[in-house]
């Protein structure tokens, strides 16, 4: 193998910045195999984790308390994971707990540290009818119901990614920046927005983001007529306020495929669309995940 040959008049400081580079570079390609999209991570962003591992590797791990659920890419080498920051985590650095265990026994850690930095979110006030604020007596029951009934529906997640390539806006209307907004109904009750509204009258046809499973397509108390689509792994979009529902639960849909329409059902103050983002537990950001190139991941 030939030496390398510096030219005569490349000055030292240029060899030493050679020589970083070169170190730098070979410790990157030992020890940088997990990568995250995007490299900033912030409150209430979906990422996407890719790690260069054998096809036969089996992968585990876990962020923010949430379990990583690992599929393999075509290339057979690269292993993916979708995930994400809740929209009401702290600031901070995290870690990000990723085992890989090879064929013959083997595992390695390959944990890294995770920054995560403040979302920048507004603040709002709201008006609706007081029934949404302080609900009647006999309203309650039914609001346990449905919680219960959700916590059973985002509980059971396909095992393998329903998904395939980019995320797509669920109407053909102009989006609000909405997300993570710190709301006050009606004076009193004070919450997170947990999902992307669009500007979608009465009517308008509402689609999937993406391939999946109905998981619910029905009338709840605060989201009005809602759908929700298990995408697998923990990931699910659900659309809410309809006017009407257009799918059953435990149907197969498409990326695209019509759900139903918008409308004013539910604790609104008029026709829109609110579509939020949920994996494992953690809302995320819609308008974040549809910029996402996911398209190498399946």
């Amino acid at each position: 193998m030939a030496a390398f040959r510096t030219p005569h008049r490349l000055s030292l400081f240029s060899i030493v910045l050679f020589a970083i580079s070169v170190c730098c570079s070979c410790a990157s390609a030992q020890s940088g195999a997990v990568h995250l999209t995007p490299a900033v991570v912030e409150v209430g962003a979906p990422e996407l984790i890719e790690v260069q591992a054998p096809a036969d590797a089996v992968l585990s791990g876990d962020w923010l308390g949430r379990e990583l659920h690992f599929f393999r890419g075509s290339s057979g080498r690269v292993w993916f994971a979708l995930a994400g920051v809740d929209v009401q985590a702290e600031p901070g650095i995290s870690e990000l707990r990723i085992k890989e265990k090879l064929s013959n026994g083997e595992t390695r850690d390959l944990s890294v540290a995770a920054k995560i930095n403040t979302g920048h979110y507004k603040s709002g006030k709201l008006t609706v009818s007081p029934k949404f604020v302080e609900p009647p007596v006999e309203a309650m029951a039914e609001i346990k119901a449905e919680v219960e009934l959700k916590k059973r529906v985002f509980g059971l997640s396909a095992e393998q990614p329903l998904w395939a390539g980019n995320f797509r806006a669920p109407v053909a209307a102009e989006s609000t920046d909405s997300f993570g907004t710190r709301r006050t109904f009606n004076g009193k009750l004070a919450s997170v927005h947990q999902g992307m509204d669009f500007r979608a009258s009465t009517g308008t046809p509402v689609r999937a983001g993406n391939s999946g499973t109905v998981v619910l397509a029905r009338k709840l108390y605060y989201e009005g007529n809602c759908v929700a689509i298990d995408h697998g792994l923990g990931l699910y979009t659900i659309s809410m306020h309809l006017s009407r529902i257009d799918v059953a639960e435990g149907q197969q849909v498409q990326k695209g495929q019509q759900l139903g329409l918008s409308g004013a059902t539910g604790r609104v103050t008029g026709p829109h669309l609110h579509w939020a983002v949920r994996w494992e537990g953690a809302y995320l950001d819609p308008a974040k995940l549809l910029k996402l190139d996911l398209a190498r991941a399946r």
